[in-house]
């Protein structure tokens, strides 16, 4: 799932005051973690996901695996945290269209 600039934007103020939901150990990206990841994602969204250890390199491969596997639009990749977002059919976050809708929004 491709973000905008705009829709990028908005998801990242949202997502500020989130806490992590999950978090990837020392045994790196298995089956269940991606299932509890799909799962957060199913229920809230827009998540955060920590990642334990140092490797740069494989926290983005990381990164691009979960959203290719599940679906998911990169938010953001901050240090060891991972924001994701994939719409549920519920809907709960209404994206902004264009700059001058994000500015319009409360």
């Amino acid at each position: 799932m491709e973000l905008t600039p705009v829709e990028r934007q908005y998801l990242k103020g949202l997502a500020h005051s989130l806490s992590p939901v999950v978090m990837i150990g020392n045994n790196g990206l298995t089956e269940s973690v991606i299932r509890e990841i799909a799962i957060s994602l199913d229920a809230h969204e827009l998540i955060k996901v920590r990642v334990l250890g140092d490797d740069r390199a494989a926290r983005v491969a990381m990164y691009d695996q979960i959203a290719n596997d599940l679906g998911a639009g990169q938010v953001q990749h901050i240090g060891k945290l991972l924001v994701l977002f994939r719409p549920s059919e519920a809907k709960r976050i209404d994206l902004p269209k264009s700059k001058k809708a994000l500015k319009a929004r409360p």
